[in-house]
C-alpha cells in the first residue's frame, strides 16, 4: 500500500524478530563461497534514522532496539551500518542483507512507493543491487529464479488490507515453486484479528515441511501488534539452531520465540 510508511515503526520488537532472523539466514547462507541471491518484495527506504521525527512519534525504536543490544550476525550488520551512518542509524532488511553478503552477491529489491524507492535508491544503489519501482508480488514471481540460483527472497508487506494475507501466501507459494533452491521467507504480524493464521493454514496444506517462527510479545498491548512471524521453506541445515541463537538477547526482555 502506497500510505505505508516503516519510519514510524523500524525497529520495534517485530523488525528485530525479522532481523535477527534475516542476518541468522544469510549467516548461513554465505558459509560456502558460492555466490548467493537476496531478493526482497517490499523494501522501503533500506535505511533508517531512530532521530526522525517518525520514529519519535510513536516510540516503537525506543521500545524495540533502545532497549536490547543484538548479537551474532544481526550486531555485526548493526554495527556495520552504524559505522557508515552514525549511532542512531537502524538497517532495514536490504541495508542488512547489503552489510552481510559480499562482493559476489547479488540483491534484488522492489518497492513501488515513489518517495520510499527514491530513498532506497540513494541509500544502498550501486554495483551489485538492482532496485525496482514496480508491485513487490508482481516482482518477486516475475524476477525469480535469480542468478545466482542459491540465496534467499523475503516477502514482507504491510498488510494493511486483509486481502493482503491471501495475497501473500500466493506470492511465497509462487516463489518456492519457482525457485526450489532459494530459501523463501514470510513475513506476518501477529494481530488480534488473527488473520495469519488462515495463511498460516494454507501453506501448511501446500508445504507439509513448513517451518515456522514465531514470536509473542510478554506485554502485548490491548490493540495492536501481539507478536511477529516467519514462514519459511527450503530452509538450509542448522536453521532452527541458528534462530534460536540469533533470538536468545530478546527473548527475555520481549518475548519467548
Amino acid at each position: 500500500m502506497l500510505s505505508y510508511q516503516h519510519a514510524y515503526h523500524a525497529g520495534n520488537p517485530a523488525d528485530l524478530h525479522k532481523h535477527a532472523a534475516l542476518a541468522a539466514l544469510l549467516a548461513l547462507l554465505t558459509r560456502k563461497p558460492r555466490p548467493v541471491s537476496y531478493l526482497e518484495s517490499h523494501a522501503g527506504r533500506g535505511l533508517y534514522d531512530l532521530d526522525s521525527a517518525e520514529a519519535r512519534k510513536t516510540g516503537e525504536a525506543a521500545a524495540g532496539i533502545g532497549r536490547a543490544a543484538p548479537a551474532g550476525p544481526y550486531a555485526a550488520a548493526l554495527a556495520a551500518v552504524r559505522a557508515a551512518h552514525g549511532p542512531r542509524a537502524y538497517p532495514g532488511s536490504p541495508a542488512i542483507a547489503r552489510a552481510l553478503l559480499r562482493p559476489q552477491d547479488r540483491l534484488t529489491l522492489c518497492e513501488l512507493h515513489p518517495a520510499e524507492h527514491a530513498a532506497l535508491g540513494r541509500a544502498l544503489g550501486g554495483a551489485g543491487v538492482a532496485i525496482h519501482r514496480r508491485d513487490g508480488h508482481e516482482g518477486l514471481l516475475a524476477l525469480t529464479p535469480p542468478k545466482p540460483r542459491r540465496g534467499l527472497a523475503l516477502i514482507d508487506p504491510s498488510y494493511e488490507v486483509k486481502e493482503e494475507y491471501a495475497q501473500a501466501a500466493e506470492t511465497f507459494l509462487g516463489v518456492v515453486a519457482r525457485w526450489p533452491e532459494g530459501v523463501a521467507a514470510l513475513w506476518y504480524p501477529v494481530l488480534p484479528a488473527g488473520r495469519h493464521r488462515a495463511m498460516l493454514a494454507r501453506l501448511r496444506a501446500a508445504l507439509p515441511g513448513l517451518t515456522v517462527a514465531e514470536m509473542r510479545l510478554l506485554a502485548p498491548p490491548a490493540r495492536g501488534m501481539q507478536g511477529a512471524g516467519l514462514a519459511l521453506a527450503g530452509t538450509p541445515h542448522g536453521t532452527a539452531a541458528a534462530l534460536a541463537e540469533a533470538w536468545a538477547p530478546f527473548a527475555g526482555i520481549f518475548g519467548p520465540a
